[in-house]
């Protein structure tokens, strides 16, 4: 049986506040800022948007150096993405030579059907300059 996810207004709510956003973001921050603009959403439900939205392929999801889950709408297809530690601005790159070496690492010991994630996490220009 396969179960459909209703698209209510909390989740139309984060899904927008998102588009409207560049920097990964984590559900605390999505959560704090909707409630700033008025919005009623309980943190659980953000939770639960944020979950659905990754596992539709909507939302990009990585881990801050500090294990944390963040968010963010990204353009769709395998990229990677550099990551401010402190502000969290990012940028999508493509990583050529990360590609090739996922691929000759994975056929050197027999894997097939094999993927990768990457992030880099370092500080801006703006935040280096602080």
């Amino acid at each position: 049986m396969t179960s459909t996810r209703r698209n209510t207004w909390q989740r139309a709510a984060v899904r927008e506040f998102l588009a409207a956003n560049d920097d990964f973001l984590t559900a605390q921050q999505v959560h704090a800022q909707l409630r700033q603009v008025g919005d009623k959403v309980g943190l659980a439900t953000v939770y639960r948007a944020l979950q659905s939205m990754v596992e539709a392929g909507e939302l990009d999801m990585v881990r801050t150096p500090d294990g944390e889950a963040a968010y963010r709408s990204c353009t769709p297809g395998h990229h990677h993405h550099l990551v401010c530690r402190s502000c969290s601005h990012t940028v999508e790159i493509e990583a050529d030579a990360v590609e090739e070496w996922a691929h000759s690492v994975a056929d050197k010991y027999g894997f097939t059907d094999a993927g990768h994630e990457l992030e880099i996490f370092g500080l801006c220009a703006e935040c280096s300059q602080r």
